[in-house]
């Protein structure tokens, strides 16, 4: 595991010869040791085609490859940080949350219509998530950033779970979402979007909240 977390706010990653990393470009705070920041114009492990997804939705996040051998501390905007360990499954998170992840996964991105098929767009409207979502897949670990601190809900085919769209993070495993609304259409005139619509994840794996309905 690359990452160390210093505190809820600042990981250290170890960076080693041959091992690259991928960070969000402005998300280094310090570093020691003989490490190299290079501007990624290829989208990461996805290469051009999961570049372009995600430019056609005007949702690409800048990256930084990170290379050398030493200790490189991330942190951004006082964000909370998640660190995230994968085995072998695909993590779907939102670009803009991503601050660093091991450059061993596998980048791409995912339509959200794919998932819950119009109601999936419907969703990236609605909630003001995106339309594209970036998905890491493979062995290594990721640093997601969130507000007030997350937590790690099971998500298993008796017990799905209902999240409020805006405290939504991430997800990973065979979790299928679905947006649905919590009130009926008539109770929802002359109203905030508040709780009126809620993400359905149903499946095997896990969904990441984060203590807070405020977007990054």
């Amino acid at each position: 595991m690359p990452f160390r977390e210093i505190n809820s706010r600042m990981v250290e990653a170890r960076i080693v010869p041959g091992r690259r990393m991928f960070s969000q470009r402005g998300a280094m705070l310090a570093y020691k040791g003989e490490v190299t920041f290079t501007p990624n114009m290829q989208g990461g492990q996805g290469g051009l085609t999961s570049m372009i997804g995600r430019r056609v939705a005007g949702e690409a996040t800048p990256l930084m490859t990170v290379e050398g051998s030493g200790t490189v501390m991330f942190g951004h905007g006082g964000h909370h940080i998640q660190v995230i360990d994968l085995s072998g499954d695909t993590l779907y998170v939102e670009a803009d949350r991503l601050l660093a992840f091991d450059g061993t996964l596998e980048q791409g991105t995912m339509f959200m219509g794919s998932q819950g098929g119009v109601m999936g767009m419907v969703r990236g409207q609605v909630t003001g998530q995106g339309l594209f979502t970036t998905t890491l897949k493979g062995h290594g670990s990721v640093a997601v950033m969130a507000h007030g601190g997350v937590i790690e809900l099971p998500v298993t085919p008796q017990r799905p779970v209902h999240v409020d769209p805006q405290a939504y993070v991430a997800h990973h495993g065979d979790v299928r979402n679905k947006l649905s609304t919590a009130l009926g259409w008539r109770d929802m005139v002359g109203r905030g979007s508040g709780e009126a619509f809620q993400l359905e994840l149903s499946g095997n794996g896990a969904v990441f909240v984060q203590a807070s309905e405020e977007k990054l």
